[in-house]
């Protein structure tokens, strides 16, 4: 038969590499065309069947030494600090938002803590064969130390950076403004909780003069402790969320163990091992001054080792995780 102008092919036509010059080539930066686009000498060459693939290198920051991450973490606390006020604010606007609505507001916290104070009181001093009168004053001030103080501080900590997720992704501000936003808020709670013991020491008459004034070096070293605590937990618990249900059963199990309801020279010559509790010598070198004597100078060196390891861990964790906290919240 004749061919016509059309054959049937038997075999797929081939690409003739050639023909790719007739094709757009795409410019690069400048206008200037790519070489490897342009040329087939220029592919990079298919691995053989079977050979590993050899992943590709993509250019990333180079890790920060950790002087450098600590410098950046002390940097950030350093800044938090300018902006006090600042952190003030928003402590303030956290306690208005929790009220919000209520007609007594912050006050229902005392009230609350006088009720409880005056039943506990009363049974406790039962149990132990105590006279009220005595035990009523340390009781109060003690539950307040630890439930609004210790307790408190531990677990708002660990809900730092979670808990202002929208700011921190809205506004660019150093982190531990957060930390201190939590501690102001921690204090403010405390603030109203305390005049429920103050009342008790005025109806009581156990007021303990001007030793009480020893127990502000305590609390400026809670304050410390409380913006470390924030930095730490706060960094720990955005990354790992069961560390907030933990905290919450060893404080806990730490309030029976620690001389709260009961005090430390019931123990008798046990009552050395307390000293390995680091709760019992942050709460006693408060207690002790508002209790009318001056804490043991073993239990400010217990308090003071604490205070610096737990900084040091603070600013170890901090400083590793500052830059990806935003991506964990």
């Amino acid at each position: 038969m004749g061919t016509s102008g059309s054959s049937t092919q038997i075999f797929p036509a081939t690409r003739d590499p050639e023909t790719d010059r007739d094709q757009a080539v795409p410019q690069a930066p400048g206008g200037m065309a790519d070489e490897r686009a342009t040329s087939p000498l220029g592919q990079a060459p298919s691995p053989p069947s079977g050979a590993p693939e050899t992943p590709a290198r993509t250019p990333g920051r180079r890790p920060e030494p950790t002087r450098s991450r600590l410098l950046l973490a002390c940097r950030d606390i350093g800044e938090g600090l300018s902006l006090w006020r600042l952190a003030v604010a928003l402590g303030w606007l956290d306690i208005r938002m929790q009220f919000n609505g209520s007609r007594i507001g912050p006050f229902w916290l005392t009230l609350t803590t006088g009720i409880m104070i005056g039943s506990m009181g009363w049974i406790y001093a039962q149990i132990f064969h105590l006279v009220l009168r005595e035990y009523l004053p340390y009781l109060a001030i003690s539950l307040i130390l630890w439930q609004a103080g210790i307790s408190a501080l531990m677990q708002e900590s660990c809900t730092t950076f979670t808990n202002a997720a929208h700011t921190i992704r809205s506004v660019n501000m150093p982190y531990s403004v957060q930390a201190f936003r939590t501690l102001v808020r921690c204090g403010v709670v405390f603030g109203y909780n305390i005049i429920a013991p103050v009342a008790v020491f005025v109806l009581m008459g156990a007021w303990p003069g001007t030793i009480a004034f020893l127990a502000l070096p305590a609390i400026a070293v809670w304050m410390l402790d409380g913006v470390a605590l924030c930095l730490l937990l706060g960094s720990l618990c955005a990354r790992f969320r069961d560390i907030p249900p933990i905290i919450g059963s060893v404080m806990q199990i730490a309030f029976y163990v620690t001389p709260v309801i009961w005090d430390a020279h019931q123990l008798k010559n046990a009552a050395r091992w307390l000293l390995f509790n680091p709760f019992y010598s942050l709460l006693e070198i408060v207690r002790s001054p508002l209790l009318g004597h001056a804490a043991a100078p073993s239990l400010w060196l217990v308090a003071s080792g604490f205070s610096v390891a737990l900084w040091a861990a603070a600013l170890l964790v901090f400083s590793r995780a500052r830059r990806r906290l935003a991506f964990w919240i």
